[in-house]
């Protein structure tokens, strides 16, 4: 006799209001990674990522294309205030 189809469960949102921007400059590409408080990310996006291939994807231009989905994808755990830390050369 077959299993009775088991009822999807509704995957519950997590409500981040305070945040850290950490990103990563790196001659060759930037990575940016959201995280919360205690560390653990939210979202995070690459300039290569972001479709930029060779020279191109260590432009700062490619950096704020790889922020802005970044920040669009950790807009959807309700940040609110967010710290930035910055590493690189």
């Amino acid at each position: 006799m077959a299993k009775p189809a088991a009822r999807p469960r509704k995957k519950v949102k997590k409500t981040v209001v305070d945040g850290i921007a950490h990103i990563h400059a790196s001659f060759n590409n930037t990575i940016v990674t959201i995280t919360d408080r205690q560390g653990n990310a939210l979202s995070w996006a690459t300039s290569g990522g972001s479709g930029f291939r060779g020279s191109r994807k260590s432009t700062p231009f490619a950096a704020q294309i790889a922020a802005e989905r970044a920040g669009q994808a950790a807009l959807e755990y309700g940040l609110k205030n967010l710290d930035v830390n910055v590493k690189g050369p």
